[in-house]
């Protein structure tokens, strides 16, 4: 067929449509040669991620002590409910009575692609009082109950005198990937 076309001079044409079609197959080859090397990447990095033992930073060992004396503590006792951060913003205000403020019910799911925890519950208080800075923390467990780690969260709306309010789709943090229960408690709130 070259031998025609170079007769009436467009030989070099037929020559060129060769090449291009040749290097556009050499691109595709390669292309998809690196696609796979990305994706053995990627599923040998997960490997080894998931191979990692969890690192101090996900540990939940002192949050729980820290529950454990906030819930040993009397519901009368004020002064043991307000954490020392709460102290140290607001000395003047009086922290709220834990007894009459509890969580009615509760509900979890996953967001964020499967890694952060969302949490709906509903905050009744019985007090005399509004309260606001409601701190809250939700212990997650594996589906036999062992625990994996505890999430806090500090809520800055305020809860009316005998009212209750619900607190929806409020994103708690980052989870374990094996979190199939959680468990939220209240640590302390403030009068508003």
């Amino acid at each position: 067929m070259n031998a025609r076309l170079d007769r009436i001079g467009l030989g070099r044409f037929a020559g060129t449509g060769e090449r291009v079609a040749r290097a556009v197959t050499i691109a595709s080859v390669s292309f998809g040669r690196t696609l796979l090397w990305l994706l053995a990447a990627i599923i040998v990095g997960c490997g080894v991620w998931m191979l990692l033992p969890l690192s101090k930073g996900n540990s939940a060992e002192p949050v729980k002590a820290e529950l454990a004396a906030v819930e040993a503590a009397p519901s009368g006792d004020a002064a043991a409910t307000v954490s020392p951060a709460s102290e140290a913003q607001a000395p003047a205000e009086s922290p709220a009575e834990l007894g009459r403020l509890r969580i009615s019910s509760q509900t979890w799911r996953r967001g964020g692609l499967g890694s952060r925890a969302l949490v709906t519950f509903t905050l009744r208080n019985d007090n005399d009082y509004a309260v606001k800075d409601v701190e809250i923390v939700c212990a997650f467990a594996r589906r036999d109950g062992s625990h994996l780690t505890n999430r806090s969260r500090v809520l800055a709306d305020p809860v009316s005198m005998k009212s209750r309010k619900t607190f929806a789709h409020i994103p708690i943090g980052f989870i374990n990937v094996n979190a199939d229960q959680a468990k939220c408690s209240l640590v302390a709130a403030r009068r508003a």
